[in-house]
């Protein structure tokens, strides 16, 4: 069941409330006895796990680059 904590408390204990969202609480933010906000925790390593796997498929689809497109790459767009 998450907390309940009023405005007035939310902005004194901002940090700390985060820390607890962080760790895993879920936080109600109410103005009065009347629910304003729900503040969850928002997981972020199955999305990086994800993008990880994605960036890996794709980087296997590229062919191979040599050190002297690598060099040549360095000056482009500079004025010769």
């Amino acid at each position: 069941m998450p907390r309940h904590v009023k405005i007035g408390e939310a902005k004194t204990r901002l940090l700390s409330l985060l820390a607890a969202v962080e760790a895993g609480e879920d936080l109600v933010i109410c103005r009065g006895a009347t629910p304003v906000a729900l503040v969850t925790r928002i997981s972020g390593k199955p999305d990086q796990a994800e993008l990880i796997a994605t960036l890996r498929r794709q980087r296997v689809k590229q062919k191979a680059v040599t050190t002297d497109e690598i060099l040549s790459w360095r000056h482009e767009g500079h004025m010769r």
